[in-house]
């Protein structure tokens, strides 16, 4: 008797075919198409705010209004080039409206920081009691709009109305807060009161998200409260540090809301005090829009140099730290 031996061949299963070069094309746009929708948005903002704008300014910045002969021509655009730039940058007031606004950040920004820091190492630390309702009192003071904290502290600034100042004065000390050297901490202090606890806020978000097995292991070491705070929870919360930082110095170019609501008590405080306070003077006083737009255009390059200038100087640090 023959015993027949059956084998099961086994056959590999068909390869799925590679995708052709058309369907990796139809793939790609098809990405590319989400992308552009999802981005649409703002690149609609950025062009609307930000773009047109700028362009149209730059575009009025090398125009003027002039009337030939001795003046009573018809009135004409003509294109003058620089010349609006060149009396920018010559102008004295101007560039003392950048010293001011130079010497206002460099009070304002590094309290600002340090304070909204310190705020928020406080909080983190428990050391506080009540901590969502001391949150809360450091936050309130942002959602006062910026005119309305203006007119608030123009009234504490205010001799003759002001009970802080009839409070000093009782006790025999005169304070002009208006004055010659007051007027600039006086505005320094409106923005600090207004923005502190909103930069509190991001620190103490910032914070929550560092590691507390990082905490621990420091405490175990040895590392008091004071120490931990600065050498490893402030290290650890660089970026947000470096994001509040440049935030702070865009806005503090951009000194307006309060030097213009403090000028009608302060004769300290002129028209063109700051930079943005010479633009509005050039184009709604004088009527002189090529001039506004000329330096609106140099105060816009001012804040991106800066801001790229801060960019710079904390990434070579940090690339400096971590090859260490």
């Amino acid at each position: 008797m023959t015993a027949t031996t059956e084998h099961t061949v086994r056959v590999p299963a068909p390869r799925a075919a590679a995708p052709s070069a058309r369907t990796r094309r139809t793939a790609r746009r098809r990405r590319l198409g989400a992308a552009g929708v999802l981005m649409a948005p703002f690149f609609l903002l950025l062009t609307t705010v930000f773009l047109i704008p700028v362009g149209t300014a730059a575009y009025l910045s090398f125009y003027s209004d002039d009337q030939p002969g001795l003046g009573f021509g018809p009135e004409r655009t003509v294109f003058v080039g620089l010349r609006s730039y060149a009396a920018v940058l010559t102008d004295p007031t101007f560039l003392g409206g950048l010293g001011t606004v130079a010497l206002y950040c460099l009070i304002y920004i590094p309290l600002m920081v340090a304070g909204a820091l310190l705020l928020a190492l406080l909080l983190d630390s428990g050391v506080v009691r009540l901590r969502a309702f001391a949150q809360l009192g450091l936050f309130l003071p942002h959602a006062v709009p910026g005119i309305i904290a203006a007119l608030i502290w123009l009234y504490l600034y205010t001799p003759g109305i002001s009970p802080v100042v009839d409070l000093f004065a009782r006790a025999d000390i005169t304070i002009d807060f208006l004055g010659v050297h007051t007027v600039l901490p006086s505005i320094v202090n409106i923005a600090l009161w207004s923005n502190l606890g909103y930069n509190m806020v991001v620190f103490y978000a910032a914070l929550q998200a560092v590691p507390r097995e990082v905490i621990e292991a420091a405490v175990v070491d040895g590392a008091g409260p004071v120490r931990t705070a600065l050498q490893v929870k402030t290290p650890l919360v660089r970026a947000s540090i470096v994001m509040v930082a440049m935030f702070t110095l865009i806005w503090a170019l951009q000194l307006f809301t309060e030097p213009m609501l403090l000028s009608q008590s302060s004769q300290m405080i002129n028209s063109r005090f700051s930079p943005s306070m010479y633009i509005y003077d050039a184009a709604f006083t004088r009527n002189n829009y090529s001039l506004a737009a000329a330096a609106s255009v140099i105060l816009l390059l001012c804040t991106v140099a800066l801001s790229y200038g801060v960019t710079r100087l904390t990434s070579r640090n940090s690339t400096a730290e971590e090859a260490r």
